[in-house]
């Protein structure tokens, strides 16, 4: 053990228990309105960053867009095996969760599965994980 001086203060660590867990505490809607890929994509189509973005978020922005790819209005994810998946909105979002429930064993998937489904299946959002884990739940619950 090391010993400190007595006139060191060593500061108390503040411990937070959270509710659910890390991963599933994504932002749930855009704060300015815009589709999670709106920056993305204006970066790649016309090579402009968000007005009044500082260096940092510059910087963020075209970090991501070295991860997509953007084919007319279509926007791609690669992904670590040169694979591409299509990007999708809310509304597309909320339509694939609702048609992979209606299988035979649909009520039965968790969130952590049916978000890997999606993937195979070649989709992709940001908060895919977060999503299919609450839409799990919630069909758990409906008996659906």
């Amino acid at each position: 053990m090391i010993q400190y001086p007595e006139s060191t203060h060593i500061d108390s660590l503040e411990i937070k228990i959270m509710e659910e867990q890390a991963y599933c505490a994504h932002i749930e809607a855009e704060p300015d309105g815009q589709l999670w890929n709106a920056d993305i994509k204006k970066y790649l189509e016309k090579g402009e960053y968000p007005p009044e973005s500082l260096a940092n978020q510059k910087k963020t922005v075209r970090r991501l867009a070295n991860s997509f790819f953007l084919n007319k209005e279509v926007l791609y994810k690669r992904t670590p095996d040169l694979g591409l998946l299509r990007c999708v909105d809310t509304e597309e979002a909320t339509i694939l969760l609702g048609e992979l429930h209606v299988g035979a064993c649909g009520p039965h998937i968790n969130g952590f599965v049916l978000a890997k489904i999606i993937l195979r299946t070649g989709y992709y959002w940001m908060t895919m994980e977060h999503d299919s884990c609450r839409d799990a739940i919630n069909a758990r619950y409906m008996g659906i």
